[in-house]
């Protein structure tokens, strides 16, 4: 089975490119969120494995969507890798940096990284959690 990947971002160019990129891959079925305010919703019905979550964005930012997350009885484990303009990619060791036990990608990232990144961070999805939502 597939795992669900949800991106949130208000670039509709980063979610577009990272959801095409992401499903090329053959691993992945991926849904995009360019409004910060409907994202728990969203997460809500698609039950992702993994949340991809844009810093910074109009209404909420993306430490809120990721305490939102945590406050959810059904989305309180969903792994959070956040992406940002604001982290310089020459700060990010590999291209990846972590902070208070959060993930951090800086944009423009590698490929490689994002897809090494999920793989890492949702490698005890148990099987069951991998069926195809109802």
């Amino acid at each position: 089975m597939k795992k669900r990947i949800l991106i949130v971002d208000d670039e509709r160019d980063f979610t577009y490119s990272v959801r095409l990129g992401l499903e090329a891959w053959g691993e992945y079925e991926v849904r995009e969120v360019n409004s910060a305010t409907l994202a728990l919703e969203a997460a809500r019905q698609f039950r992702p494995h993994l949340v991809i979550l844009d810093v910074m964005m109009p209404d909420l930012d993306g430490d809120e969507i990721a305490a939102q997350l945590r406050g959810d009885p059904l989305l309180c484990e969903t792994p959070v890798i956040f992406c940002t303009a604001l982290l310089p990619a020459g700060e990010a060791r590999h291209g990846i940096h972590t902070s208070g036990g959060a993930l951090f990608l800086p944009k423009p990232f590698e490929f490689e990284n994002l897809v090494e990144s999920i793989e890492e961070c949702t490698l005890n999805v148990p099987a069951d959690q991998l069926a195809e939502i109802a």
